[in-house]
């Protein structure tokens, strides 16, 4: 069994369509996409396009939420931006995928099983973000059976082994390697390159296999989109991964 993972795109076209040409040579036996995929002023209706010629699995992200359902009480500007480009059918196709999805021996989401908005391997404090203690993860997870939990939403490339043999693992971010927030202390989160991130898993007789993977795309071409549509903030971070 070989999974490959990808999460917040971000509308990246330019970055997925990179990430889906060296999947198409590893060829595996499901993709799983968890989220945040067109809520970005880069490509919505792109992204889209890519994303729904694919045979994957979706899980929703907060941005999805925000793009795709009409009575969101809060909406980003990123997601404003999407909304705005993206056809009726595509942002109902975006509200309609499932907060998470579990199949076998593994559990896929967007931040935590309880909430999309919520960072499983990171905390935040006034000091920023730093990673989560491993029993802090545990639990957040709680008596959760699945062996291997695939989670979005920090951008941030991680692998790690609970105690109790748990696999959990972040793929990265395909189109946004940097971005800050003030929630709920002020923070950055920021892999220090432009690369597009994912994962790719494989089952093998002693549990599962994960490789962090990252691949070259035109991130400057990216990042005069984003800067030709009034983001020069994006444009740095897809420039250099840092905010």
């Amino acid at each position: 069994m070989k999974i490959a993972v990808i999460a917040d795109i971000h509308g990246n076209a330019l970055a997925l369509a990179a990430v889906l040409a060296r999947l198409a040579a590893w060829k595996p036996d499901r993709i799983l996409q968890l989220g945040d995929a067109c809520n970005g002023p880069l490509d919505p209706a792109g992204t889209a396009v890519l994303l729904r010629a694919l045979d994957a699995g979706h899980v929703r992200g907060n941005g999805d939420r925000m793009v795709g359902v009409d009575s969101e009480p809060v909406v980003s500007a990123s997601a404003r931006f999407a909304r705005a480009r993206l056809s009726a059918a595509d942002r109902a196709w975006l509200a309609g995928w499932p907060a998470a999805v579990a199949e076998d021996d593994w559990l896929a989401c967007h931040g935590s099983p309880q909430s999309d908005t919520e960072y499983l391997l990171e905390s935040v404090t006034a000091a920023g973000a730093a990673p989560r203690p491993a029993a802090e993860v545990a639990a957040i997870l709680g008596p959760t059976p699945a062996r291997l939990i695939l989670c979005g939403h920090t951008h941030l490339p991680r692998a790690v082994r609970l105690p109790d043999g748990r696999l959990v693992v972040n793929p990265g971010s395909v189109g946004l390697p940097a971005y800050d927030d003030d929630q709920p202390f002020p923070h950055r989160m920021e892999t220090g390159s432009p690369q597009a991130r994912y994962a790719v898993l494989e089952r093998t007789a002693a549990g599962w296999d994960v490789a962090l993977e990252s691949v070259d795309y035109d991130w400057q071409r990216a990042a005069k989109q984003a800067e030709a549509n009034g983001w020069p903030a994006w444009a740095r971070a897809l420039r250099t991964g840092f905010v």
